[in-house]
């Protein structure tokens, strides 16, 4: 994984940004990012949840600012971030899946928040899945589907769940081996 080691917490890598009014931060999102950009932004990502073509998409995402490996495969309806798709960065050979969502920002009440994601190489986000600001998704990670990733995935590891959590390894008989606390 890239910038971070096991004992750093998302949210203490996420920046935080004070709402300029009195209202929601979301109120305020013109203020946090430019609405033409953010349109186009719209457009290009409708058109990358819709293209059968790989390639395709990986050169349109590369066009609104996400890092895209070699050999990355976005499923359909997957989802980058639309306000901030240049904290994205999806290592070579990864798989984004099908109705996945990969965010860079949280809107909240008296603040709004943006973290970078980085998704390893070869790793694997399930269909579904939901991964949040700041998280950082080793080489080799496995994501099931319908989970919602709060934290960082070692490398090599599943997890599943809402929140995610390791799940137990094959062992090749079948059975599973729990991972230790």
């Amino acid at each position: 994984m890239t910038g971070s080691d096991d004992t750093t917490p998302r949210h203490e890598r996420v920046e935080r940004h004070a709402t300029p009014g009195p209202r929601n931060s979301l109120a305020h999102w013109t203020a946090a990012r430019n609405p033409l950009r953010v349109a186009i932004n719209y457009v290009v990502v409708w058109l990358v949840r819709i293209s059968p073509s790989l390639k395709l998409k990986r050169w349109l995402l590369r066009r609104i600012g996400v890092t895209v490996g070699e050999g990355v495969s976005w499923g359909l309806e997957a989802t980058p971030d639309v306000f901030w798709p240049d904290l994205i960065t999806v290592e070579a050979d990864a798989i984004v899946g099908y109705d996945a969502t990969i965010l860079c920002h949280e809107f909240l009440f008296e603040e709004y928040r943006t973290g970078e994601v980085v998704v390893g190489e070869r790793a694997m986000i399930g269909a579904g899945a939901i991964v949040l600001p700041g998280v950082e998704i080793g080489a080799g990670a496995r994501v099931a589907a319908n989970s919602l990733v709060t934290r960082d995935v070692p490398p090599g590891t599943t997890v599943a769940g809402v929140p995610a959590e390791p799940m137990g390894e094959a062992t090749g008989d079948g059975s599973t081996d729990e991972r230790p606390d």
